[in-house]
């Protein structure tokens, strides 16, 4: 299908849960040529996650359609696709991925997070695998505005090592030492967006309430993700060869389920850049 062909196609799209995930309907062509990548970005923002089943992106095309929604953000170290993968030749940092099976927003720790992520499947697991994504706006909306009232001007400290103690818990001093070399930031738990909306700031990476102690401050940050990922704002997505995932990074939050380490499976992801900080 030419480009003046995908012009004329409509954007076809079903809700998958009522809160959280859309199925989208459009050739790869249409895709490409980017004539719907506004009302994509309309429905991510909406929607949290887009599934596009079974569109076999090559890794060209999958850069070329990141860059339809907006600034392409390349790795930290130049690639544009980066290996979600635990096999050590196709990821030497495949110990960064432990974090990913614990719920978190990417980019926390940025001065602006990322904005959309693209990931799309070229190895099954052998069992498990899924990814799961929560809708961190619905949540917030369907808090008591009691609750929110009682949020509503806290502030969170968020680090990476903190991501780092959800699965080496018992880390040496040097292992320690180099993971707070990191830094931390502080951030609002209530992220008010520039449209106005407003979505919780949780995730592996929230550390302490400022003000709070350290009891008070868990039962805090772990309430609220066992509210945020409650079974009406999630949506898990078992992974076919070729589906691509979407998924609005500053709306949501994410992790990988658990799965063979040993299996070889295999996705890639590309990112755009988020448009304004957490405040």
């Amino acid at each position: 299908m030419n480009t003046a062909t995908a012009t004329l196609e409509k954007l076809e799209a079903e809700d998958i849960r009522p809160l959280i995930g859309s199925r989208v309907h459009l050739s790869k062509a249409a895709l490409l040529s980017g004539e719907h990548a506004s009302d994509l970005k309309d429905l991510l923002e909406q929607r949290g996650v887009l599934v596009l089943p079974k569109i076999n992106f090559t890794d060209d095309e999958q850069v070329q359609f990141t860059e339809t929604l907006g600034e392409f953000l390349p790795e930290i170290q130049g690639q544009k696709v980066y290996n979600i993968s635990l096999d050590l030749e196709k990821n030497p940092n495949r110990d960064y991925l432990k974090g990913s099976l614990y719920w978190h927003i990417d980019g926390t720790m940025n001065k602006v997070p990322i904005g959309a992520a693209i990931l799309s499947s070229k190895v099954l697991p052998t069992w498990g695998g899924n990814t799961e994504f929560c809708n961190t706006y619905a949540a917030y909306d369907a808090l008591t505005d009691e609750r929110k009232a009682e949020i509503a001007n806290m502030r969170v400290t968020h680090s990476m090592w903190n991501t780092q103690l959800y699965h080496t818990p018992e880390p040496t001093l040097a292992e320690l030492e180099i993971w707070q070399s990191m830094g931390e930031i502080e951030l609002p738990l209530v992220w008010t967006h520039k449209s106005g909306r407003k979505s919780l700031v949780l995730g592996n990476t929230a550390q302490d309430v400022i003000g709070k102690s350290r009891a008070e401050s868990a039962k805090i940050l772990h309430g609220l993700r066992e509210w945020a990922t409650r079974p009406q704002f999630v949506y898990s997505h078992e992974w076919s060869v070729g589906d691509t995932v979407i998924w609005d990074n500053t709306g949501t939050m994410h992790r990988a389920m658990p799965y063979d380490p040993d299996c070889g499976r295999l996705l890639h992801r590309t990112k755009t850049a988020g448009e304004e900080p957490i405040v």
